[in-house]
């Protein structure tokens, strides 16, 4: 995962006179603290909390992997300041601000702060999506695509709670499967499809989408199938809250990143 470089304090010198009225550069005042070391303190605080999501999520994985009909119930204390902090720092900088018009580096400058009062939020049922803000790009057929710009705080718990359900279920899903995955996407799918055609004999190539899908699916079903791994627990209900709350008009089209 990339992370952009965190804000640090700019270095202090000491003024610290030499013995001589002018000092020589054989006598040089020593610095006491700087932006390096700050960087650096930073920077490994930074990969000790990745470390430990990494070890949390790998837990997780590892049961669902072993016990396939098994259904978690404790999840909710993976959504740590840690889990947090890295699915902050996976967004996009420069991404569009939601109805918050919060961006990313104003959240970044006071971080530390911002995501423990986040994480006491959560915690304690206090943490309200906001609605998504409604937008529209141009496509190939002259028509217009509704996107939904969420707000940034709803961004950094859509990644962490997306982290603690793909440990879940991506050994549930096929080999062939690209949509909305970790480390897949449709240049994936497509490399795949070009490997099959040229390798095998195919008789046809079957191409097809289901129009308007985010605004026909039905959201009880898919809380449903989540619920096939997971009970309805204080987790459960925050990762459908969020979806519902989410899903006010502008749109649907965030659901699938919790």
């Amino acid at each position: 995962m990339m992370h952009g470089r965190e804000k640090s304090d700019s270095a202090i010198v000491a003024m610290k006179p030499t013995n001589k009225a002018v000092p020589t550069a054989a006598e040089p005042a020593e610095p006491r603290a700087g932006a390096k070391g700050n960087a650096r303190q930073q920077s490994t605080h930074r990969t000790q909390g990745r470390e430990r999501v990494a070890q949390a999520l790998e837990r997780v994985r590892q049961a669902a992997r072993q016990r396939k009909k098994e259904r978690f119930t404790a999840l909710l204390h993976h959504i740590s300041i840690d889990c947090l902090r890295m699915a902050f720092f996976a967004l996009k900088r420069d991404a569009a601000s939601g109805v918050d018009g919060l961006t990313w580096p104003t959240y970044e400058a006071d971080l530390d702060r911002n995501l423990t009062d986040l994480h006491e939020r959560v915690h304690r049922g206090a943490y309200r999506a906001l609605p998504s803000r409604r937008t529209y790009i141009p496509k190939a057929d002259r028509k217009q695509r509704p996107l939904a710009v969420a707000a940034l705080e709803d961004k950094i718990v859509q990644r962490a709670t997306a982290a603690v359900l793909n440990a879940i279920y991506e050994d549930d899903f096929l080999g062939f499967s690209y949509g909305f995955r970790p480390k897949r996407g449709q240049h994936n799918a497509l490399d795949a499809l070009v490997v099959g055609i040229t390798s095998r004999r195919v008789n046809f190539i079957f191409d097809a989408d289901v129009a308007s899908f985010f605004d026909s699916v039905s959201k009880d079903w898919l809380v449903r199938f989540v619920e096939h791994r997971i009970r309805r627990s204080r987790f459960a209900g925050r990762e459908k809250a969020v979806r519902c709350r989410a899903s006010m008009k502008p749109g649907w089209a965030i659901m699938l990143e919790v």
